[in-house]
């Protein structure tokens, strides 16, 4: 029988199971899609602790998810876009972290090539957020920019997008993480008290811009560093947002072209997407334990059998 994650009640990670359902049917203008690879984003276990439920339509019984990747195994009437066995990625809100989902052929990408399943499986989000917050604040040539979280999902490829416009970037992150960010030409800085003086002291000149994936720490340091509100985005704070003028952009203000040219530049070894972790899907919990835990270098991803 197929599976799904689901969880009837909030919580933590342990109000996770992975149930048994009807395989499902795509209707006019769908795929069915056998999923094979489900990225883990923060806000899925905004979504399934409670605090995030209502803005992204979750209310128990409900599944999880997001990203996905995996290859079409039946289409609705009227699809041409894909054939049986074509390649997708892309999103679809509470349903992805499951061995099969139903999506709109329109709202699924084709795989481009030289894109490996698991990274294909963890970009939607990050992807799109990456693309979305950096263009928010108009990052270009000669900024110095601040990016937190830097060797996170969205940070590693905000990061990069920034450094590609010719922006000089500055990374916070665990220690274990700044030869990995030095190796993409980021400049690290580790977190904790004194962050602001620590940032000040790395960057070749005064910071422009900053993209935040971390949260109230770094918009205070920017703040402190001079950074002008209009160019902080945000995140992971949206109440600082409101309450400073700052940007609050996230990957809602993306296209699937956007999203599209990201996955094309992975997969040309443009950009770096690194897995920081593989769990098969009935490890679920201990994926998202692990991911709560913070300090990741890139994407967890679940993958089905």
């Amino acid at each position: 029988m197929p599976r799904r994650v689901s969880y009837s009640r909030f919580g933590g990670p342990e109000v996770l199971e992975l149930v048994e359902i009807e395989r499902p049917e795509p209707g006019p203008g769908q795929v069915r899609v056998r999923v094979r690879v489900a990225g883990l984003n923060p806000v899925d276990w905004k979504i399934f602790t409670g605090p995030a439920a209502q803005a992204y339509g979750a209310e128990p019984p409900s599944g999880t998810g997001n990203d996905f990747a995996g290859e079409v195994d039946a289409l609705g009437q009227g699809v041409s876009r894909f054939e049986l066995g074509s390649l997708v990625f892309g999103g679809q809100r509470n349903e992805a972290q499951a061995d099969f989902l139903i999506i709109d052929a329109d709202d699924a990408l084709p795989v481009p090539d030289g894109l490996n399943l698991e990274q294909a499986g963890a970009l939607d989000i990050a992807g799109r957020t990456a693309v979305a917050s950096t263009a928010a604040v108009g990052v270009s040539a000669g900024d110095v920019v601040l990016v937190s979280a830097a060797a996170g999902g969205v940070g590693v490829l905000a990061a990069q997008l920034a450094a590609r416009r010719g922006a000089t970037v500055v990374g916070t992150a665990s220690q274990s993480n700044h030869d990995f960010l030095a190796s993409l030409g980021v400049i690290p800085v580790a977190y904790g008290d004194g962050l602001a003086n620590r940032l000040r002291d790395s960057a070749p000149g005064p910071f422009t811009v900053a993209l935040d994936n971390h949260g109230r720490d770094t918009i205070d340091a920017a703040i402190e560093l001079g950074i002008s509100p209009s160019r902080i985005n945000t995140i992971a704070d949206r109440p600082a947002a409101a309450e400073l003028g700052l940007s609050a952009v996230g990957g809602a203000a993306a296209s699937p072209a956007d999203l599209l040219e990201v996955a094309r530049l992975v997969a040309a070894g443009e950009l770096v997407l690194p897995i920081d972790s593989v769990y098969p899907l009935e490890r679920v919990r201990e994926a998202y334990e692990h991911l709560m835990a913070g300090h990741l270098r890139g994407k967890v991803i679940l993958v089905t059998q």
